[in-house]
This record gives C-alpha cells, structure tokens and sequence, in this order.
C-alpha cells in the first residue's frame, strides 16, 4: 500500500483511522463513468480493518461503472461549519465483486464477517438478503487521512 505523503502532520494514526471507519456511517464512492466522467454517489459501507465493504444494488450506475473499470475511489469523511472539527479518510483501488450477484445468501465464507459488521452497524444485527445487492470489496492500494483538531495541537 502506498503511503500518504503529504499532510503526515494531520493525518490519523492507524488506530484512529480504523475507529473512524468502524464508526461512521456514510461514505461517499467515486467511479469512473461512461466516456471518462466521474461518477459519485452516497454508500453505506463495512470496515472490517483491512478492506472497505460495499453492499451495493447491482443494477445501479456505480456497479455498472465497476464492471467496466474497478478503479474506486471512496471518502469518508465527517466536520461542519468548524475548520478545525474536519476529519476524513479517502481510500483508492480497485474493486472486486464478491459472492453471488445479487447476493441470495448462499453461503460464502469471506462474506461472513462484513455481512456481520454490516448487520451490527445498520440492521440491529439481523442482515437481509433482498436479491437486488451484492457485495463490492476495495483492498485499498492508498489511503490518506485527516484530522484538522491536529493543528491546533
């Protein structure tokens, strides 16, 4: 994995950037689309301390875009109107799809555990299988974090 090489001064310790990842619940996830363009949207996400989990619906833009070219890039990130409450962490790579497509619940040992952290983090530990999602796993090749409270240290 490539290290961050600017913003060290800032950036989260590893510790910190797993917590973050484990605790927030919105990331937002950057495709390339048809003919090059960029394409954005808003994903709910499992991190399970290596890989970032996405349990997408498999007949969106983002899975199309995927099946196209796996390059991702996602941000997670958190602030508001306060500079210096700012806080994120962008991960890169590419994407693979994992398990059946959409996902039924046949059972697949390297879902177990995202399927769980997913489950814990957004269904009150029950995960649903619906037929339209299927799981999207980033081993990211970079990641940057930010923690912008660091300046005032």
């Amino acid at each position: 994995m490539l290290r961050q090489r600017r913003g060290t001064a800032i950036a989260m310790t590893e510790e910190e950037r797993d917590v973050f990842l484990r605790t927030q619940s919105v990331c937002r996830v950057a495709t390339i689309g048809p003919g090059g363009a960029p394409h954005a949207s808003a994903l709910w996400f499992a991190w399970d301390g290596t890989a970032l989990w996405l349990n997408s619906l498999t007949r969106s833009q983002r899975w199309t875009d995927l099946s196209r070219d796996a390059r991702l890039s996602v941000i997670v990130d958190e602030g508001g109107a306060d500079f210096l409450r700012l806080r994120g962490v962008e991960l890169s790579g590419r994407a693979r799809i994992v398990g059946e497509a959409p996902r039924t619940g046949e059972p697949v040992e390297e879902l177990r555990e995202p399927e769980r952290l997913f489950a814990d983090k957004y269904a009150n530990g029950e995960f649903r299988y619906d037929g339209r999602h299927g799981w999207l796993r980033l081993l990211p090749d970079k990641i940057v974090s930010w923690d912008f409270s660091k300046i005032a240290r």
